[in-house]
C-alpha cells in the first residue's frame, strides 16, 4: 500500500482509500482536498513529484492544474461582481471599449463567462510562445468577430476565457489577473495556488507526467466528437512540455497555467460552496456566489460535442459545479452540502486511450461521508 499523508476525518476513509487505490493504479503523485462549511475535513497527499519516482510527493508540492485554473479566473469576476465593480449583464465594451469592433457590441461579461461568446479560438494562427504577450492576444480578440450569435449558442473557451476575464480585470483595477486574484482571493485565504508562478516556487513543482507511452511532445486537444473524429485544433499546440517550462510557469495565461495542490483549489472555491465564507475569512456576499450554479446554457457545447450546462463561469452537473484541468485534475463544489473536492496529481491520462475515472471516485467516495 502507498503512504497517505495528512488528515482525513474517520467518515471519509473512502476518499483516502480511493487515492490510495489511485496511487497504486494509474496515479505517480496525487493530493486530495475535502472541505465541508469552508474547513477542511480531508487534506491528504501521497507518492512521487517525479517520473522516476525518487522524489516524494510532500505537503506543500505544487503542479500546473490546467484548465482547473478556470475555476479562479470565475471567482475573481463574481468577487468584482459582489462589489459592485462588475456588471455580469453589462456589454464586455463597458470596460473594454475596443471590445466592440467585429459585431462584438453586444457580447456580455456573462457570455464570456458561460463560454456563450463565441470567441472559441484565438485570432491567426498562433505559437506557445506567443501567448506569452498579453497585449497581442487581446488586441487581437478585440478585433475578431463572434463565430456565432452570443449567448445563442456555447462552444468551449479553452484558451480565450483566461484572455477575456483577465483583460476584464486588467481594465477595473489595473492588474493583472494573476496579481488580483493573489492579492484579493489567495492572499486573505492563505491559499497556496498561483498565476504566474513566481520563481522562489520552482523547487516545489512535481512536473506533468505525460500520460503512459506518450511523450513531453503530447498535445492538449479539443475531445473527439460522437463520430470519433476530433475536433482540429486551431491556433498554439500546448504540449506537456511547454507546460513545464520556466516561461509557462512565469506567464499570464489563466485559463490554464495555475499551480497549486488540491488544499489550496479546495480551499477557494470552499468559498462559492460555503455562502461567500472560507476558514473564517469572507469573499463574497452569500448572494454573489449564487451566478456560480445559476444556469445560463444548456445543450450542446459546440467545441466539446457533449451535452453541456454552463453557468456564470463553472461546468454544472446536477448539484454540483466546477470543472477539470487537462490530464486528470479537478475541482466539484456542492452549495447544498457546502462541500467542495480537489484532486490534483501529475500523472497525466488520455481520455481517447484509456477511461479516467480517479478524480470522479474520490468525488463519489467524499458523497459517501456525508451519509
Amino acid at each position: 500500500m502507498t503512504d497517505i499523508n495528512g488528515i482525513c476525518e474517520p467518515r471519509f476513509a473512502a476518499v483516502r482509500e480511493a487515492l490510495a487505490a489511485a496511487l497504486g493504479k494509474d496515479d505517480v503523485g496525487a493530493s486530495v482536498a475535502v472541505y465541508l462549511d469552508g474547513e477542511p475535513v480531508v487534506d491528504i497527499w501521497g507518492g512521487y513529484a517525479d517520473a522516476e519516482r525518487s522524489v516524494g510527493w510532500e505537503r506543500d508540492t505544487l503542479t500546473g492544474v490546467n484548465s482547473t485554473t478556470k475555476n479562479m479566473v470565475a471567482l475573481c469576476a463574481l468577487v468584482l461582481a459582489d462589489r459592485g465593480r462588475l456588471d455580469l449583464s453589462a456589454p464586455v465594451a463597458a470596460y473594454w471599449p475596443e471590445f466592440a469592433a467585429a459585431g462584438k457590441e453586444n457580447v456580455l461579461v456573462r457570455h464570456v463567462l458561460s463560454h456563450t461568446a463565441g470567441l472559441p479560438d484565438l485570432p491567426g494562427p498562433t505559437s506557445v510562445e506567443d501567448l506569452y504577450d498579453w497585449d497581442s492576444v487581446t488586441a487581437g480578440l478585440a478585433a475578431q468577430a463572434p463565430q456565432w450569435e452570443p449567448g445563442k449558442a456555447a462552444g468551449y473557451h479553452a484558451l480565450t476565457f483566461g484572455f477575456l476575464i483577465g483583460e476584464i480585470v486588467r481594465r477595473i483595477t489595473g492588474q493583472s489577473l494573476g496579481e488580483f486574484f493573489a492579492e484579493t482571493v489567495a492572499g486573505p485565504l492563505g491559499a497556496d495556488f498561483h498565476i504566474g508562478l513566481s520563481g522562489e516556487h520552482d523547487h516545489r513543482v512535481a512536473p506533468l507526467i505525460p500520460p503512459p507511452s506518450l511523450t513531453d511532445e503530447y498535445a492538449a486537444g479539443a475531445p473527439a466528437g460522437p463520430d470519433g473524429v476530433p475536433r482540429e485544433i486551431t491556433g498554439a499546440v500546448i504540449r506537456v512540455g511547454d507546460t513545464n517550462s520556466v516561461a509557462w510557469r512565469r506567464a499570464q495565461i489563466p485559463a490554464v497555467n495555475g499551480f497549486g495542490n488540491a488544499r489550496s483549489v479546495a480551499l477557494v472555491q470552499s468559498v462559492l460552496a460555503n455562502r461567500g465564507t472560507a476558514g473564517g475569512v469572507r469573499l463574497l456576499s452569500p448572494q454573489g456566489c449564487e451566478p456560480a450554479w445559476q444556469e445560463v446554457f444548456r445543450g450542446e457545447d459546440r467545441i466539446l460535442r457533449t451535452p453541456m450546462c454552463w453557468t456564470v463561469g463553472f461546468g454544472r452537473f446536477g448539484s454540483t459545479f466546477g470543472w477539470g484541468g487537462w490530464g486528470g485534475s479537478l475541482v466539484a463544489s456542492d452549495p447544498g452540502s457546502r462541500m467542495t473536492v480537489a484532486y490534483v496529481m501529475n500523472q497525466m491520462i488520455d481520455r481517447d486511450r484509456q477511461e479516467d475515472n480517479r478524480g470522479l471516485e474520490i468525488l463519489m467516495a467524499a458523497y459517501s461521508g456525508l451519509h
